[in-house]
């Protein structure tokens, strides 16, 4: 260390938002791909079943979720862009659309829940529905925090904390995007 800003600078200087939101993500995003790998691995020794399982989700639905949260994450983007450039008022609009993109994804999510409840589908039917319910159970915790966490930071409008809240929403996005192929679509 010699004391020079110009020369003293760590490789994480440059990540949005505090060092912690990252060890945060970064271990979110582990645990989501060890549930994803276990799904997998149990799904080698019955792909028949969860073949047959997986008939009862709705794929398009899935994917028109998918589009709500993908865009929730841009104006997200948008709204810390918008923070950063001083605009708070805007940046606020965008962060709020996007935390209300997310209760949009959870009211969809609520209803897939319902319907599989209706039919009688619980976490013990087979075991791609333990997988299902736990993984998307848990995705849909962290958009639930994540709408939390972008409600605030737009309240507060302090660009440092927007940046770390945004980095958690797309992390929240980035799961969904794994989650979705894994569960709704591979066959």
């Amino acid at each position: 260390m010699t004391g020079n800003p110009e020369t003293d600078r760590s490789p994480f200087d440059d990540l949005p938002g505090d060092l912690m939101i990252w060890v945060l993500i970064i271990s979110e995003l582990l645990v989501f791909g060890a549930g994803l790998a276990a799904f997998l691995g149990v799904r080698i020794t019955d792909p028949e079943g969860f073949a047959a399982a997986q008939d009862h989700l709705h794929r398009a639905v899935a994917g028109i979720n998918t589009v709500i949260l993908v865009t929730s994450g841009w104006l997200a983007a948008l709204g810390a862009a918008e923070m950063e450039a001083g605009r708070i008022g805007r940046g606020r609009g965008f962060l709020t659309a996007a935390a209300t993109l997310g209760l949009v994804f959870l009211a969809v999510k609520w209803a897939e829940y319902a319907d599989k409840a209706a039919q009688g589908i619980g976490v013990e039917t087979h075991p791609f529905f333990t997988f299902y319910y736990l993984i998307t159970g848990f995705h849909a915790a962290h958009v639930a925090a994540g709408i939390v966490v972008l409600l605030l930071t737009a309240l507060r409008a302090r660009p440092s904390e927007v940046e770390a809240g945004v980095a958690f929403w797309h992390m929240v996005d980035l799961v969904w995007v794994l989650v979705f192929p894994v569960i709704y679509l591979l066959r």
